[in-house]
């Protein structure tokens, strides 16, 4: 069973969120505050995040910022700010999605199923027999969506993993930013619209890491492509 851990000052909302996702079949752990979900991620990590924004203490970001510090669990932001530095500074710390308050509960729950099937491995046939993609001595199994640098392991969020196998699907070919919003983000294109961006710029950082010959490349002006060579 999903465990999902919510943190969220504002009772009403803490207590709405909480039941309506127990009675979809969740495990739910709410928290007042985000460093008291910190201290339970430090002895029991779950499966997914909610994170409200504004909270005292460690607000949603400075908690994300930590999360991502050693762990790629999915992370949701809520926010009662509509605002694009908030989804901007939200996924340029890795949130792999964000939605505004108000919502309704079957939005939040839509967007958590998807996230949970974009991060779980593929069971189905089709996908077994696929084979696993390789470009320079980056590879990917879409088996257990995973990747790997000369056969070591490399994390990455879901939504960082979404993206990176979209290039990988058309090594060396530059894809349009506007269809990687739609198909990793689910979102139409927005002039100043920066995830897309933000995505590079962590995988490119990881991959350097990991000392991959492969990295995204921005194409001004139209979108990204998996270039070999040098990160650096």
């Amino acid at each position: 069973m999903t465990q999902v851990y919510f943190a969220d000052d504002e009772p009403q909302i803490r207590d709405t969120v909480t039941r309506f996702l127990l009675n979809e079949g969740f495990l739910v752990t709410a928290f007042e505050t985000g460093d008291d979900l910190l201290r339970a991620f430090a002895q029991k990590p779950c499966d997914l995040v909610l994170l409200d924004i504004m909270m005292p203490g460690t607000d949603g970001l400075g908690v994300l910022a930590q999360l991502r510090a050693n762990s790629t669990v999915p992370v949701i932001l809520l926010t009662a700010k509509d605002s694009d530095a908030d989804l901007y500074t939200g996924m340029s710390l890795g949130a792999d999605d964000y939605l505004a308050k108000p919502f309704r509960p079957l939005v939040l729950l839509a967007k958590i199923r998807a996230i949970l099937r974009r991060a779980a491995p593929t069971p189905s046939a089709a996908a077994q027999k696929r084979d696993d993609m390789a470009y320079g001595n980056l590879t990917y199994s879409e088996r257990s969506r995973t990747f790997a640098v000369a056969g070591a392991p490399v994390e990455v969020t879901p939504t960082e993993g979404r993206f990176l196998a979209y290039l990988m699907r058309r090594p060396g070919e530059a894809v349009e930013r506007g269809e990687l919003l739609r198909e990793v983000w689910d979102i139409e294109y927005e002039t100043g619209t920066r995830v897309a961006d933000e995505a590079a710029r962590r995988v490119r950082k990881k991959l350097l890491v990991a000392g991959a010959d492969v990295y995204p490349q921005t194409v001004w002006g139209y979108g990204f492509k998996l270039e070999r060579g040098s990160a650096r």
